[in-house]
């Protein structure tokens, strides 16, 4: 293909010893003029290649169609009323909803009323203890950047004016609603220049009050990198707070009395566990933690008396399953998912001990599982797996070993009947891997294959309803799953043995799983491409860089690939503790070693590639796809080609389903034009 011009800038610095090349640097400027005739002679290349390909009328209509499924979660219930958020088919954005005592339902916030461009996206929320009023969160555009507002649940009227630079913040409501704790950044004015993102603090807020008058009351003189999590007890009587530096698997966690002073007292510092409150009765605090116990366990704590040695198990570690939630529906009983092979399983506990297992459900995902904070002996979660769209079901303990349906999702596509297969296969050092294979039910021989991996931060690839799996699949193809280290399917052991100086056994992982679908017939090198976002953008572009010839196409999302100057960008900083940092020794040999944009080869015959960006993005900044895509059109050795599809006005997260169909197609439409698929 002709690619857009490129200069290669005769840039070399020395670290550490080492010449590292760096010719495309000035594409980190999205204001460098050069930068916009280079976009823009990309957009030049893509938009007709992309939308000259066959199939992509099919691909829309059926994507539309199973989208349409909607969406419900599982209900937060304050007193008698009921807060969940649902999707109908025909809207782009979920909607808040509230249900009361009669049975009747209203939406709170509708993103989709107050900006019918789709571009508003609802972050987070949380009604009072009373649930008469609600916090809530929105941002524009796709950064993220939320803005803070409180209404009155009754009329719908806004309370007092909206705070912003609320990003990531945790909301914790005293009793009555007349006052919160929330986590909001410092005025860019007020730190050092590039450290807009960070400096959090906690502050009270009287509702109603201007802002500006809200008191801090802890962050001062700790990391300018920690995230804060808030939560307060019903009764008004304590506040925890906690704090990981970025995305350190760590936490410092405070109690303060509210009674009292206001004086943090420690409970953990400087010890390297998780901690996350679960719940706050009257008999003590519920927290999930992998202290002395990396699958996790579910512990009680007393308020005056939260001594290490004092914390009494509720529901203990186990040693071949790792917990992943859990809700306390009385003292003695608590009902607990723990995932196995990356599915969930549920069963109820009294004082430490199994009772028993639930039924009636499919291997799939368990999320968000509520109690009714008044003690009832019910439970409502959310559900789904690669076929069932998000649904809640109930469980109580009046019949506690099977669940019973509350919620469905809205729509009703026609979902195939497909094959979803569970194996192992070995990796590089021969460790166990698992693999998730979604193909028909009559399937033979060798299919074109979508590799799809993450790797990192803690986070498991869990069954999941997908549009664009289900219609890769149901065209022909399969679709691969693999449970890498760096995720947390096997616990923080797990994610442990893919980050910092182990991260290249992710790569190695991925590359395995490619190998292994080739050699049980599954696919051929020529029918396989991969696919990954974020740190899986980091993944499968370290996969194409050091194993080339493994694969045919690559769609790489919102990447990192700058793996030594990618803490200057972004959210980065807030990273070094999952990839450690180039500016030690060390570690930036670690970095050197894999990352993407400084392992190029030069006349490599690499497979077809297409970048997706998102220019509102301020987690990943786009300049680490802009600065591979260079070097890849550069270098390669094949006629496959290497795309740039950069989208306006879009994130790195949440975005209407007209935007996600609209990038699915595209996607879809590349790989399968590549592999030989189409709709």
């Amino acid at each position: 293909m002709d690619y857009p011009f490129a200069d290669r800038a005769e840039l070399v610095e020395e670290i550490f010893g080492h010449q590292v090349p760096d010719p495309y640097r000035w594409l980190e400027d999205p204001g460098d003029v050069r930068t916009i005739e280079w976009q823009a002679a990309q957009d030049y290349l893509v938009e007709p290649y992309l939308s000259g390909l066959p199939g992509r009328d099919g691909w829309r209509a059926r994507l539309t169609e199973l989208t349409g499924a909607g969406l419900v979660t599982s209900p937060i219930w304050r007193g008698d009323r009921a807060f969940c958020t649902r999707r109908e088919p025909d809207q782009e954005h979920p909607v808040l909803l509230v249900r009361e005592a009669d049975g009747t339902e209203r939406a709170l916030v509708d993103p989709g009323a107050l900006d019918p461009d789709g571009t508003t996206t609802l972050d987070l929320w949380a009604p009072s203890i009373e649930g008469d009023l609600l916090a809530y969160q929105l941002s524009v555009g796709g950064n993220e950047e939320s803005r803070l507002y409180l209404l009155d649940v009754a009329s719908g009227a806004q309370l007092g004016e909206p705070i912003d630079r609320c990003r990531y913040s945790p909301i914790a409501w005293l009793p009555g609603g007349k006052e919160l704790f929330y986590v909001r950044r410092l005025a860019a004015e007020l730190v050092p220049a590039g450290e807009e993102a960070f400096h959090r603090r906690v502050y009270r807020h009287t509702v109603g009050a201007d802002p500006t008058g809200d008191v801090e009351i802890h962050g001062a003189g700790l990391d300018p990198t920690n995230y804060y999590m808030v939560t307060s007890s019903e009764d008004g009587h304590w506040l925890v707070i906690s704090a990981s530096a970025g995305t350190a698997p760590r936490d410092d966690v405070w109690l303060i009395d509210l009674t009292g002073d206001g004086t943090p007292r420690p409970i953990q510092i400087g010890v390297d566990a998780r901690w996350t409150l679960a719940d706050f009765r009257d008999e003590g605090l519920y927290v999930f933690t992998d202290r002395d116990a990396l699958n996790g366990r579910l512990v009680r704590i007393d308020p005056n008396d939260p001594a290490y040695e004092s914390w009494a198990d509720v529901v203990p570690e186990q040693p071949d399953a790792v917990l992943t939630d859990a809700a306390i529906v009385d003292g003695p009983t608590v009902l607990a998912a723990h995932g196995r092979d990356a599915t969930d399983r549920l069963s109820w506990w009294q004082d430490g001990e199994r009772v028993g297992e639930v039924t009636g459900y499919d291997a799939g995902s368990i999320t968000g599982i509520h109690s009714h904070p008044d003690g009832r002996p019910e439970v409502w979660l959310g559900y789904t797996d690669f076929l069932t769209p998000p649904a809640v079901l109930h469980w109580s303990a009046e019949n506690p070993g099977t669940l019973d349906s509350w919620a469905t999702a809205p729509g009703a596509p026609d979902v195939p009947d497909l094959q979803v297969t569970q194996t192992e296969y070995p990796s590089k050092d021969g460790t166990s891997i698992h693999l998730f294979v979604l193909s028909t039910k009559d399937s033979t021989g060798p299919r074109p294959t979508i590799l799809y991996g993450y790797g990192g931060f803690n986070i498991s690839l869990t069954p999941e309803y997908a549009a664009p799996r289900i219609a890769w699949v149901e065209a022909g193809g399969v679709w691969a799953i693999a449970n890498l280290r760096g995720g947390s399917e096997r616990g923080e052991a797990w994610h442990r043995a893919g980050m910092r100086a182990n991260k290249q056994n992710v790569f190695d992982d991925f590359a395995a799983a490619a190998e292994h679908l080739v050699a049980s017939g599954v696919t051929t090198r020529d029918q396989l491409g991969i696919f990954g976002g974020s740190n899986g953008g980091l993944l499968v572009g370290a996969a194409l860089t050091q194993r080339p010839e493994l694969y045919r196409a690559v769609v790489c999302s919102a990447p990192l690939l700058d793996m030594i100057r990618y803490e200057q960008f972004g959210l980065g900083r807030t990273w070094n503790d999952e990839y450690g940092t180039a500016a030690d020794p060390v570690e930036f040999e670690w970095l050197r070693g894999y990352s993407p944009y400084y392992n190029v080869r030069p006349r490599t015959e690499y497979p077809a590639v297409l970048f997706t960006v998102f220019d509102s993005d301020t987690r990943v900044d786009p300049l680490h796809a802009r600065k591979l895509a260079a070097a890849l059109q550069h270098a390669t050795g094949s006629d496959r080609p290497i795309l740039f599809r950069a989208e306006r006005n879009v994130g790195h997260s949440a975005r209407s389903v007209s935007r996600r169909v609209g990038l699915d197609v595209d996607i879809l439409g590349f790989l399968g034009s590549q592999l030989g698929l189409e709709r």
